[in-house]
Formats: structure tokens, sequence, C-alpha cells
């Protein structure tokens, strides 16, 4: 979407600099580790924008600063090497919730190129990520195939769907506004070789996102007394594979 750039980047071993704003990107599994190098004191009034999947970090976030903006990225992008980044599918776009700071950096990154909506409230910005993250992250990983092999085989089909629809449910309880048919009829658009980052991450033998992406779904659904017997067994079957070839 962006082309093909070259850019310096300043590395740092910890935040040792006043910043206007403070991007927290890495994966769930390694977000505790992480905050240790960005001290509160040296944050400030800086807005945190977190870049992870799942729900559950936002509240993490704001026990440690003062100003966090809930966000969600949509992209497929993976590191080739130290330094080499690929983008396989055109696609990037960023969701904010209004909030601290939120027309400034949505101002930003509209600059750089990227597509930018300001959603109308943080549980509909966060939940409509899952929604269509969960079921495909989950269905991919336990099949151990690209997205469009999942969208061709009806028993995946059916998994990605009734998932779906149980990330929807729960949402709603939740306080989300989400337009549950016109998530659902993004899911039947043909995805071809698109693979999820849990999907990456599992071939790759690295930690994954299981928890923060599957959680808050099984949790939810309890609190609100939502069945959610597909995203269980999605669960299941994930955890199997990994017995099986981790």
């Amino acid at each position: 979407m962006l082309g093909d750039f070259e850019t310096d980047v300043t590395l740092a071993s910890e935040l040792d600099r006043a910043v206007d704003v403070l991007w927290v990107s890495p994966k769930a599994p390694q977000l505790e580790a992480a905050l240790s190098l960005a001290q509160p004191e040296r944050v400030g009034d800086a807005v945190v924008v977190p870049m992870l999947n799942g729900i559950d970090h936002v509240a993490l976030l704001r026990e440690r600063y003062a100003r966090v903006l809930a966000a969600a990225i949509r992209v497929e992008s993976e590191r080739v090497e130290p330094g080499v980044f690929r983008q396989p599918t055109p696609f990037a776009r960023v969701d904010l919730a209004a909030g601290p700071g939120s027309d400034e950096v949505a101002g930003e990154l509209r600059a750089a190129g990227l597509q930018v909506e300001v959603g109308p409230d943080e549980p509909t910005v966060l939940w409509e990520k899952l929604a269509l993250l969960g079921p495909l992250a989950l269905t991919t990983t336990a099949a151990g195939t690209p997205a469009g092999a999942v969208q061709a085989a009806p028993e995946w089909t059916n998994r990605l769907l009734a998932c779906h629809r149980e990330a929807v449910a729960v949402a709603a309880a939740e306080g989300a506004s989400l337009d549950g048919p016109a998530l659902e009829a993004l899911l039947g658009t043909p995805l071809g070789e698109m693979r999820t980052s849990m999907q990456k991450d599992f071939e790759a033998r690295r930690p994954l996102e299981l928890d923060a992406i599957a959680g808050p779904i099984v949790r939810g659904g309890a609190r609100h007394r939502i069945a959610t017997p597909a995203t269980a067994e999605l669960v299941r079957l994930v955890e199997q594979r990994l017995e099986r070839e981790g």
C-alpha cells in the first residue's frame, strides 16, 4: 500500500527522552516485559497508543500511564529479516477511539499514507477488530492453512462464522455497536493466501497470542452468560496442534 521505501530509525534500549506519542506494539506475550522499557515518569503526559491484538491490554496500560488512547491496526506485515519488513496485502488501516490526542494522532497517520477511522467509542473500536481477527486467527492456526483455504472448506467456514457470531454477541454485551451482517460479509470476501499473525507465529514456533485473542470472547461470554462453544473448540484445536507439532 505504501510502496517500497527505506527510512532511518533511531534505536534505544529504553525510552530515554520526552515524546509526544508512545506507540506500544509488541505481541501480547511480550507486553509485560516491554512496559519496563518505558517508565511512567518518562512517558509523562505523552499519548500512549497501543497497537496490540485483543482487548485486555488497554486496562493494563491505564494502570501505568495517564493518557491511553485505544486503537486497533488492520494490516498484514512481517519481518523478513532484521531491518527488512514486507507488507504482502494492500491494506493498512488504523482505527482510533475518540480520546486524548486522537485528532492529532489521526492527522499524523493520515499524513503518513495510512487509512484512519475514528470510531464512535472504545468498545466498538476494539471489538470490531477482534470480531474479525479472532475467528480468522483461530481457524487459520487450527487448520494450518491460509484464510482462503479456510473459506473453501465448509467445515472450517462453519467454525469461522460460529466463532464470529459469538464474538459479536459478547461485544454487544460489552457495550460495542457492531454491524454484524456487514462484518460477516467481510469474512466472505476472497482472502486467498492471506495468513494471520497467529498462524505465522505458530509456524515460526513463537509464543501465540491465544489468550489475548480468544480469551476476551470466552471470558466475556462467561460474564454475560453467552455460550461460546465454537471459540472454545477452536482454542482446543490450536492447543492440540501445538501438542502434536510443537
